[in-house]
């Protein structure tokens, strides 16, 4: 019963993601009464921390976008990228990484893709190489941000173990910088020079080669409001992190061993709202464009895998915990790398960090894994390079203007595969390997 009922899963985020976006999480939730109504499996409860943990963050990212915040931002990143040019390849996916760390989406990428391109072709720098490391990089970081929907997933499940968040960044934050450089100095030569390219000499020849009319940020000063979000919401971020760390700077109740202390769930949520508010207020935005804009669609999105996905997942697990103890956690544990090979299959068929992580990290605790196996695997669920139909991988295409970034001929030997699967290797690898040594 335990394997057909694991192919129903499998077949549910299959067809979940071949029609992708809501419907995964939906077919999440016919899982759930498949379970209930067919097999008579005790439904779990649904991961309600989880879900207002992304809703919290969710609706402060979204008010720091709509005030303007986000190209606050990109007007920055902008100015760092032209101040070395030449090392565009180096610098564009570090900068890719450390803004999705600190904003917690991917989609801020997108609005550098045009400068990348520009500067590339203008340095004679074949555009593919900082525009492949800068869509996996800002994938990458999602996975240690301390405000992004999978992270917000791994802080509810990891925490029942004694894991905090501070751990988890102390991990995930080398393990994932560490991946992104070195995939950027391993790629650093690939591909023809940009001379050499017969595609981008064709496009050149007939003209196509247009300098691209890139927004110009110095010619639009970001308002004051722009600036007040962006610092409300980064020391909203380091708020976070600092009481993450320090578990004593929480408020507690109680004495001795009956001490309550306030959990990090809760406190994501109250300092997230607090942002939120304090963003409407001093950044003044739109207040109707902070439910309709695309961070806010994006949250809504993961807030129903977590609904749906997790709640199946949590659910099978509870109707197969006698059989899971006794035939799977064996298998597992005689080979723990499995599991960063099934997550990444996973997170390739669903093209969602998020998703993936709600599928698979109550399976990897009820298996009984050691904390530090779990958090190293958990590195691969950034894996929606591998089949290149993900939106970053399309845009990223469309964006290169030299026509260097490429789906390839046999699909899978696209220009994202060697950055793509670098960075997982070595972000599991140290991963793993700072976590045994941490926890």
């Amino acid at each position: 019963m335990f394997w057909f009922q694991l192919l129903i899963i499998m077949i549910l985020i299959y067809f979940g993601a071949r029609k992708g976006d809501v419907f995964m999480g939906l077919l999440g939730g016919v899982g759930v009464a498949m379970f209930v109504f067919i097999f008579n499996v005790q439904p779990s409860a649904p991961p309600i921390d989880v879900m207002l943990i992304i809703l919290a963050v969710v609706l402060a990212a979204s008010a720091l976008q709509s005030s303007g915040g986000l190209q606050f931002l990109v007007h920055i990143a902008e100015k760092m990228l032209k101040k070395s040019p030449k090392n565009i390849t180096i610098i564009a996916p570090v900068i890719s990484w450390l803004f999705t760390f600190l904003s917690g989406t991917g989609h801020v990428v997108y609005s550098l893709l045009p400068i990348m391109n520009e500067l590339a072709i203008d340095n004679k720098i074949r555009p593919e190489r900082p525009i492949s490391n800068s869509i996996i990089a800002s994938q990458q970081a999602i996975t240690c941000s301390p405000v992004s929907a999978a992270t917000a997933a791994m802080i509810g499940f990891m925490a029942p173990l004694g894991v905090g968040l501070g751990t988890i960044l102390a991990i995930a934050i080398p393990a994932t910088l560490l991946g992104v450089l070195t995939s950027a100095i391993l790629t650093i030569r690939k591909g023809k020079e940009l001379a050499d390219d017969p595609e981008y000499l064709r496009r050149l020849a007939e003209g196509l080669i247009v300098k691209p009319e890139t927004q110009q940020a110095e010619s639009k000063k970001a308002s004051k409001g722009a600036k007040a979000s962006v610092a409300i919401f980064l020391l909203g971020v380091l708020l976070i992190v600092i009481m993450g760390m320090f578990t004593e700077l929480r408020p507690s109740w109680g004495q001795g061993e009956e001490t309550v202390i306030l959990s990090m769930p809760y406190t994501i949520e109250m300092i997230m709202l607090v942002c939120a508010t304090l963003i409407i207020i001093f950044g003044r935005p739109v207040i109707e464009t902070i439910l309709n804009g695309p961070i806010f669609r994006a949250g809504a999105l993961a807030m129903v895998c977590a609904f749906g996905l997790a709640w199946m997942s949590s659910t099978f697990i509870n109707g197969q915990t006698d059989f899971i103890q006794e035939h799977v956690t064996s298998i597992v544990h005689g080979h723990p790398w499995t599991l960063a090979v099934i997550m990444f299959i996973v997170a390739a068929l669903t093209t969602s960090q998020g998703a993936t992580t709600l599928i698979m990290v109550p399976i990897a605790i009820a298996l009984d894994l050691p904390p530090y196996i779990i958090i190293g695997a958990w590195m691969a669920v950034n894996a929606n390079y591998f089949l290149p139909v993900a939106s970053q991988c399309l845009a990223a295409i469309s964006f290169d203007t030299a026509g260097t970034t490429k789906m390839g001929r046999f699909v899978l030997n696209h220009s994202f595969m060697i950055p793509g699967l670098i960075n997982t290797l070595i972000s599991v690898t140290v991963a793993t390997l700072i976590g045994s040594a941490l926890i």
